[in-house]
């Protein structure tokens, strides 16, 4: 789906008066925006062909605190640049925002413009690349819950976040007057998404007081990747001037649902659907069985990149419909993976793993590069579970923990092959650095638990 601007009609909005600011910005490792606020004035001069930015925005973590130990920089390197390459392909209107453009960077390498491996953007490009050499195009699709809160960003900050009182009062899923209190923020971001060429399919109340869901039509991998990120920071953005707040946290409350993203996958080949076989079970051709199949057996090594937090592993819980076990079914909530339009050109793999803080490239390419290794492999698929899936014995799971999971992306063969060794140990280490800290701090629970009793 292309954007709503290009350079020409960027400058005939300029003239006109209608856009003063462009954002350049790129996903960093935890999926968020960063970049810099260009006058269009200087971005139409020059600054569409490239800026620069500190290189150790691929290497912190979420506190933006400069990890040490990663290969790609340090303070010994000096922490020099990166190229920001804007994609021109992804200029747009950032139509909830008065007078503001937007546009997607690719990172380069600051010396020889060659792109930076374990940039999120560049994964996932190097993925459809090599789908693309085997003759498919990669159709992919998100859908990203989140909750809305009564309390401002700096209200919620300056008191600890403690006690968020979500918009909604009671669980609102699909509930019409229920989430109409949420309307003044999710109108503006139907709208403004729809104004700044993201096609937007609908909104709706999900199944916990204050989450909703926000829904995009499927399009090519990579700018269902950019459209993911830009509806995040749309959604807060949002929520901000409506004097809220929202979170994409997994789980913000071990009492409330979790939120999810899940992935909506196909192949097609010539502007045809790769995985219809009308005359199979369900209408699933050979080469979906293999893509399944690649993705089940790899499931457990790329759950640290469906999954990258600590917090991410709280939202795996029997009863609240995220899965626990990594099988697949038809129509069954339960399962890690489902298939969805059977017998239909619609047909699909739907991956229920990840949460709504996934870094949507990072996610988007280890599930495409585990489809294509069972392709390649030809994988044979493994016979379709069914039933309460949270109660099945004996079966593939969903790693319990960030650390069980890093474990397993960090000795993965498959992993190695498809993103390089040294991408594989950048992101590794960033888990192990998100384990530490969380090992290190006193939490909450800890004090009330322990303060008197202990």
């Amino acid at each position: 789906m292309p954007a709503n601007l290009t350079l020409e009609s960027l400058r005939s909005a300029y003239d006109a008066g209608e856009i003063d600011t462009v954002v350049a910005c790129f996903a960093d490792m935890q999926g968020r925006l960063q970049g810099k606020r260009f006058h269009v004035a200087h971005f139409l001069h020059g600054g569409w062909e490239e800026t620069h930015c500190c290189n150790y925005l691929l290497a912190t973590d979420m506190e933006m605190v400069t990890v040490q130990g990663y290969k790609s920089t340090s303070w010994e390197a000096g922490y020099g640049d990166y190229v920001m390459k804007p994609d021109l392909a992804t200029l747009r209107r950032a139509a909830w925002t008065p007078g503001v453009a937007l546009v997607i960077c690719d990172i380069l390498d600051h010396h020889t413009h060659e792109p930076v491996p374990h940039a999120p953007r560049n994964l996932l490009k190097r993925q459809v690349e090599r789908a693309k050499a085997m003759g498919y195009d990669v159709l992919m699709a998100t859908e990203l819950e989140f909750f809305l809160f009564e309390q401002s960003y700096a209200e919620m900050f300056d008191t600890g976040f403690r006690s968020p009182t979500p918009v909604a009062r009671y669980n609102i899923d699909y509930n019409i007057f229920g989430s109409a209190r949420d309307e003044p923020v999710m109108r503006a971001l139907r709208n403004g998404l729809h104004a700044s060429g993201i096609p937007v399919e609908n909104s709706k109340g999900e199944a916990e007081a204050g989450q909703e869901e926000i829904n995009v039509r499927y399009s090519d991998a990579l700018d269902t990747a950019d459209m993911h990120s830009i509806i995040k920071l749309a959604t807060k953005e949002i929520a901000q001037s409506h004097g809220k707040s929202a979170t994409f946290m997994a789980k913000y409350d071990h009492r409330r649902a979790g939120s999810s993203s899940h992935i909506h996958q196909s192949l097609w080949k010539d502007s045809q659907p790769a995985f219809l076989d009308e005359g199979a079970e369900y209408g699933m051709s050979p080469l979906m069985r293999s893509f399944m199949a690649g993705q089940l057996a790899h499931a457990r090594e790329i759950t640290a990149c469906l999954a990258p937090f600590v917090n991410s592993y709280k939202r795996f819980v029997v009863g609240m419909f995220a899965p626990t076990k990594a099988v697949w079914s038809l129509d069954n909530r339960t399962a890690g993976f489902r298939v969805c339009g059977a017998h239909s050109k619609a047909i699909r793999v739907e991956c229920r793993i990840g949460g709504a803080d996934l870094n949507p490239y990072v996610a988007m390419a280890a599930l495409l590069a585990a489809g294509l290794e069972g392709i390649e492999q030809k994988l044979e698929l493994e016979p379709e579970a069914s039933g309460d899936l949270y109660q099945a014995g004996k079966v593939r799971e969903v790693p319990k923990t960030l650390q069980e999971a890093a474990d397993l992306m960090q000795g993965s063969a498959f992993l190695r092959r498809a993103f390089g060794e040294d991408v594989v140990d950048h992101y590794t280490h960033a888990a192990r650095w998100e384990i530490a800290e969380q090992n290190r701090v006193v939490t909450d629970w800890e004090v009330a638990r322990g303060f008197e009793r202990a």
